[in-house]
């Protein structure tokens, strides 16, 4: 008997040991929406009416694990958790910490990823409260998540954000804090993914601190994409590159912007989607 139960815990410690070195395939994918107030587009073919079956339509397409979304609005995070049952989520607006202003929310496909822990932060002095930091014009937050992959158990942490447009010291000290704050979400251990809209390109200095504890997804995958991530419905340089995908503990398999493919509308927002391919 006591030969017996030796026998099945080595194998149950093997299985367990298999299942903690299974790996599988995650894409993670950021996406500034455009906010539906803009008043750039109020009679134009690029207004948020005109762009929602095909924010959708890139979801469906792509199937990302998880995105990140920079300047939803009340109404476009109601119509995207409507109509993308399939994803969970998590974010606030950051004018008050619930629904005024723009959200920072991260989705996550429920059939392959649960979500453990999450909140927001703001990118301020005080990041615990609604507060504007340094010089920067508006309201800015930091959406984070601690969730698990269902077929291997993995957990990892998940951060999205939006850097101010204006404020260079603001750019400069929210690069920290997020760095701050992935370090402390991860325990040095486990594997993080960073989306936003930094505003700025990696060639910034403002980026050291990101740059020497992550990877830069378009730098680090094998296969890559060069071309410019900002548009502006077609009126931008097309060499723009101001969203970027930072991670560690993962390998990446492919980075890619999101452009020259039939959603639905000449262009899903003013900014191009950008999404990391990786094994985690």
């Amino acid at each position: 008997m006591k030969k017996l139960f030796y026998t099945l815990a080595i194998a149950a410690f093997a299985l367990m040991g298999v299942a903690c070195n299974r790996t599988s395939e995650i894409k993670v994918m950021s996406y500034n929406i455009r906010l539906s107030s803009g008043t750039i587009e109020a009679d134009s073919i690029y207004h948020w009416e005109h762009r929602k079956q095909a924010s959708l339509e890139l979801m469906h397409q792509e199937q990302p694990t998880v995105f990140g979304l920079q300047e939803a609005c009340p109404d476009q995070m109601d119509y995207m958790v409507e109509n993308l049952p399939e994803y969970g989520y998590i974010g606030v607006g950051r004018d008050d910490g619930k629904r005024k202003g723009e959200f920072m929310s991260i989705f996550y496909k429920k059939d392959e990823v649960e979500l453990i822990d999450g909140g927001t932060f703001w990118l301020s002095q005080t990041p615990d409260q609604v507060t504007k930091g340094w010089d920067a014009a508006c309201f800015r937050t930091c959406t984070w998540t601690i969730l698990k992959k269902k077929d291997t158990g993995k957990k990892f942490v998940y951060l999205n954000t939006h850097l101010d447009h204006k404020g260079q010291e603001a750019r400069k000290e929210s690069i920290k804090l997020i760095v701050a704050k992935a370090e402390e979400l991860t325990g040095g251990k486990l594997p993080v993914f960073i989306t936003a809209d930094f505003n700025s390109p990696t060639t910034n200095e403002i980026f050291k601190p990101m740059q020497e504890a992550m990877l830069d997804a378009r730098v680090e995958a094998p296969v890559t994409d060069e071309r410019g991530t900002l548009n502006c419905w077609g009126t931008t340089p097309p060499g723009v590159v101001i969203d970027h995908i930072f991670f560690r503990g993962a390998e990446a398999q492919k980075f890619e912007v999101l452009r020259d493919k039939d959603y639905g509308a000449p262009y899903v927002s003013d900014h191009y989607p950008v999404m990391l391919t990786a094994i985690l």
